[in-house]
C-alpha cells in the first residue's frame, strides 16, 4: 500500500508515458453446465419407409438469477428458503426448481479507470481503493484486473495471488491518454467473462464518465441486457466533484447515472464514497454481496424462442406467500432491500 501511494503521488508532477499493448485474456475454467431438456422428433416411421430421417431439437436452458438481500442498514439477511423468494417474469409467476446459497469461490475483475482525468486524483483513487479489495479475497477466489482509457487492457489475467495484481496496480501511474471509454471497457470485459460459470462480477472503479467509447449508452445499455455478469461501481470522483461550485454539473450527473443503471440492471450495488475512511467497508460489502447471494434457477413458462429481453422481479415473503416480516434484535421492524438483475435476453430458436 506504501508502494501505491508513493507512486501515486508523482503523477500531478511527471510526463505521462507510451500506451501500453492490449493483452489477451484467459479465463478460469468452467464448471458444469447448466441443465437442459432436448426433445427429439420420432424417426422410426421414417426409417421404415425409405425416407430421410430428420430430428427437430430444442433447448429449454435454465435461467439463473442470483439475488441478494439487505435491511436499510446493509446487514444481509441470511436463513432465507425457497419458499421465501417469488420469481415473476413480464408478469407471471415462476416456479423455482434451484435454489442454493453455497459459498463458492468467486470470479471477479477489477475494471479500473487509467486516464488523466481528474489530473490523476481518479486514477490515484481507483488503484488505491482496489488495493483494498485485495484484502477481502480468499485463497481459491479468481481475481484479474483490466485497465482502460481510450483502449481496454488486461494488466493480469486470472488469479488466485492477489499479490499479482497488487504488482499490476503499482504499475499504473503513467495513463497514456486522456480519454475514459469506460462503455467499451464494460462490454469487453462482460464478454470475456460470458463462457465463464458460477459466480462472477466486475468491480468498476471509475468516474462514470465516458469520452469517446465506440458503444453509445443505448448499445451499451442493449448489451448488459445479454450479460449474467454483476457489476459493482464505486464511483472515485465524488471526491473532487462535491469541493466544486456546482458539484461537478450535468456531465458528473450522468456519469453517476451511468454507474447506476450498470450495477441495478445486472443485480450489482453503488458506491459514491466522499472520504478515505469509507474504503474498507464498501470494499467488505462487495465481497459480501457476492458471498451472500441466494442462487434461484428456473425454466420460464413462455417456452418462445424468441430472443426478446423478458423482465424479471423478485420478492421476498413469509412462508405462507404473505408479507415478510423482519425484526431487529429489539422487536423492530426492519426494511429490506432485494438485489437481482432486472431482466435476460432469451435464446433463439436452434434447428438441427
Amino acid at each position: 500500500m506504501t508502494k501505491l501511494i508513493l507512486a501515486h503521488s508523482l503523477i500531478a508532477v511527471l510526463a505521462y508515458g507510451p500506451p501500453l499493448g492490449l493483452a489477451q485474456s484467459q479465463r478460469p475454467a468452467a464448471s458444469s453446465q447448466a441443465p437442459t431438456t432436448t426433445q427429439s422428433a420420432p424417426q422410426q416411421q421414417d426409417q421404415q419407409s425409405g425416407q430421410p430421417g430428420f430430428a427437430i431439437s430444442t433447448t429449454v436452458p435454465l435461467v439463473n438469477v442470483d439475488v441478494v438481500v439487505t435491511d436499510n442498514d446493509g446487514n444481509y439477511l441470511n436463513g432465507l428458503k425457497k419458499e421465501n423468494f417469488r420469481l415473476i417474469e413480464d408478469g407471471a409467476p415462476q416456479t423455482i426448481t434451484n435454489f442454493g446459497t453455497t459459498d463458492a469461490p468467486i470470479t471477479v475483475v477489477l475494471l479500473v479507470e487509467f486516464s488523466q482525468l481528474g489530473y490523476g486524483w481518479f486514477l490515484y483513487n481507483a488503484v488505491n481503493w482496489a488495493d483494498v479489495f485485495l484484502h477481502q479475497l480468499k485463497p481459491n477466489d479468481w481475481v484479474a484486473l483490466e485497465s482502460f482509457n481510450m483502449r481496454s487492457n488486461v494488466e493480469v489475467d486470472f488469479t488466485h495471488n492477489p499479490r499479482e495484481v497488487e504488482q499490476g496496480l503499482i504499475s499504473l501511474y503513467f495513463p497514456p491518454f486522456h480519454e475514459s471509454n469506460v462503455f467499451d471497457a464494460l462490454i469487453d470485459v462482460t464478454d470475456r467473462l460470458q463462457d465463464v460459470k458460477g459466480k462472477k462480477a466486475v468491480l468498476v472503479l471509475a468516474s462514470g464518465i465516458d469520452t469517446f467509447s465506440r458503444l453509445t449508452l443505448d448499445k451499451t445499455l442493449a448489451k448488459l441486457k445479454q450479460t449474467d455478469v454483476t457489476v459493482y461501481c464505486v464511483g472515485v470522483a465524488e471526491q473532487m466533484f462535491v469541493r466544486t461550485i456546482n458539484n461537478g454539473g450535468l456531465t458528473y450527473l450522468q456519469a453517476q447515472n451511468q454507474l447506476k443503471t450498470f450495477a441495478e440492471m445486472t443485480g450489482g450495488r453503488t458506491w459514491f464514497p466522499r472520504f478515505d475512511g469509507e474504503i474498507p467497508g464498501i470494499m467488505a460489502d462487495v465481497a459480501g454481496s457476492l458471498r451472500n447471494e441466494y442462487s434461484l434457477g428456473y425454466i420460464s413458462s413462455n417456452s418462445n424462442h424468441d430472443g426478446k429481453y423478458r423482465k424479471l422481479k423478485v420478492e421476498v415473503v413469509a412462508d405462507d406467500g404473505g408479507p415478510l416480516t423482519v425484526l431487529d434484535q429489539k422487536g423492530k421492524k426492519r426494511k429490506f432491500q432485494v438485489y437481482a438483475r432486472q431482466g435476460y435476453t432469451a435464446p433463439t430458436n436452434n434447428v438441427n
